[in-house]
């Protein structure tokens, strides 16, 4: 039976709880995780927890060194990994992520609004092609999304 590590930190967007099993982030959720603790002897949430930290200080995320496993379809996994290509401070809209995958932009919406590990898995680079940013799932939706766009150096 695989282990459940639950850990929360607070950030500018509210709470966030990071979930790991066998040292992996499979997931990242708004709000105080269930008895989620502010530390654990977790490696991968420890680090997790301080690329976060670095990330709402800076506006640079850097995911070295993090396993993330997410779980999902295959397309799911498609678009996630091509979203952990946008490199902060750019962005794709979700067609061009659907014309490199042979998909549709709401298909591609759809994986978004899917995505466990939202941040860190960085959905929030994708926008509408009319340079809008578009809905997100986690905190306070579309302003989430802005913040984080702004934080990186995009205006929105």
């Amino acid at each position: 039976m695989k282990k459940l590590d639950v850990l929360s930190l607070s950030t500018p967007v509210g709470t966030l709880t990071l979930f790991a099993e066998d040292g992996a982030i499979v997931a990242l959720d708004w709000g105080q995780g269930m008895d989620a603790p502010k530390k654990s002897s977790s490696a991968a949430l420890t680090l997790a927890a301080q690329k976060l930290t670095d990330y709402f200080k800076t506006g640079k995320l850097d995911t070295t060194g993090l396993k993330l496993a997410p779980s999902g379809t295959a397309f799911q996994k498609h678009v996630w990994q091509e979203m952990q290509k946008i490199k902060a401070g750019h962005h794709k809209t979700y067609g061009d992520i659907a014309a490199k995958l042979n998909s549709g932009p709401r298909a591609v919406g759809g994986a978004c609004a899917a995505n466990p590990i939202p941040i860190l898995i960085p959905c929030h680079r994708v926008i509408g092609a009319n340079g809008r940013p578009g809905n997100y799932s986690g905190g306070d939706g579309a302003e989430t999304k802005q913040f984080l766009l702004r934080l990186e150096g995009l205006a929105t």
